[in-house]
């Protein structure tokens, strides 16, 4: 059976889906659905309908999973509970302290429509959250520690680009080597958040900017770059395109521990990503979930589900005999 997969969105996120939907056999994509000008978006995959957002709910039969690629600020908290309604439903929610009204929002629009719905999908909240899980479950005894990057913060570069004079910018996250090195070693430091990451600014300014004035800015910015030391580089356009037109990004998850009758033995388990495309890798996991939402709406389930609900088997395209004979 091929899975119809829609795609709600063509940024760097829909565009990412797009391409992780092309590698996976069972799956195909039946449309893209857009907020612009349908006319004007030329989509990587031929004989693929693009459709304006208005026209999704007349579509709901030839779509299995609707993937929602809009943003965590504005789009999802409205989109994901809306479509929830009418398709089975993945999204990439990742503003953490937000995620148990988001859950409970979606709940009940995928309960009332009879659909499955999976929020917060991708590598952090996603993998990294599994891990950590896991972490927790197999060493009660023990510490966290996760650490991002070295990679573009998508949201960070966008702040500083809010900021007068500034022309275009990348911001990227990096972890210090000692505190990592020091969790890494069993250490078990209790870490302040400057302690745990340094911010290394990218920007190019219009001409005649005040550069003191942006840089103060930049390092004094509450939630995003006050509570971290900061180091801003001004450059040109060109050296921008050059050297930071990609999206790495990655990071470490880490789960400390301590077993026997005294707890005198010590281990570490470390998850680590290194992504040369955090979009895509993003959308990669959640064409994965995608998998697993058909599944389980084909079992009768309805509902808002998280990565932690989800039994790992549905996630893969292989059988259960498959999976025992080479995987496990």
């Amino acid at each position: 059976m091929t899975i119809k997969i829609g795609i709600l969105g063509y940024g760097n996120l829909g565009k990412g889906v797009e391409c992780a939907v092309k590698h996976n056999p069972d799956m195909e994509l039946a449309a893209v659905f857009t907020r612009r000008d349908k006319e004007s978006l030329n989509i990587l995959t031929p004989g693929v309908k693009v459709c304006s957002v208005q026209e999704a709910e007349s579509m709901k039969d030839e779509i299995d999973v609707m993937i929602l690629c809009g943003g965590s600020a504005t789009d999802l908290p409205v989109q994901t509970p809306e479509f929830a309604k009418c398709f089975n439903v993945v999204d990439s929610f990742d503003t953490h302290a937000r995620i148990p009204e988001h859950f409970e929002a979606v709940d009940a629009a995928a309960k009332e429509g009879g659909h499955v719905g999976i929020i917060s999908v991708g590598w952090d909240p996603g993998m990294f959250s599994l891990n950590r899980l896991y972490g927790n479950a197999v060493l009660p005894e023990g510490n966290d520690y996760t650490f991002w990057g070295r990679g573009v913060s998508q949201g960070h570069s966008d702040a500083i680009r809010r900021i007068e004079g500034v022309k275009d910018a990348r911001q990227y996250t990096v972890p210090v080597e000692a505190a990592l090195r020091a969790v890494r070693d069993g250490e078990n430091p209790e870490l302040t958040t400057r302690q745990k990451h340094t911010r290394e600014c990218f920007v190019v300014v219009e001409e005649g900017a005040d550069l003191k004035r942006i840089e103060e800015e930049i390092v004094t910015m509450p939630n995003y770059f006050a509570d971290y030391d900061t180091t801003v580089r001004f450059i040109s356009e060109e050296e921008l395109m050059r050297d930071h037109k990609g999206i790495p990004h990655g990071g470490f998850v880490i789960r400390t521990g301590k077993t026997g009758w005294e707890n005198e033995h010590s281990h570490v388990i470390e998850y680590s990503l290194k992504l040369d495309s955090n979009p895509e890798f993003t959308a990669s996991v959640i064409v994965a979930y995608a998998r697993a939402a058909y599944r389980l709406s084909k079992e009768g389930a309805a509902g808002c589900k998280t990565v932690f609900d989800i039994a790992p088997a549905y996630l893969s395209p292989l059988s259960g005999e498959e999976l025992r004979k080479h995987l496990l």
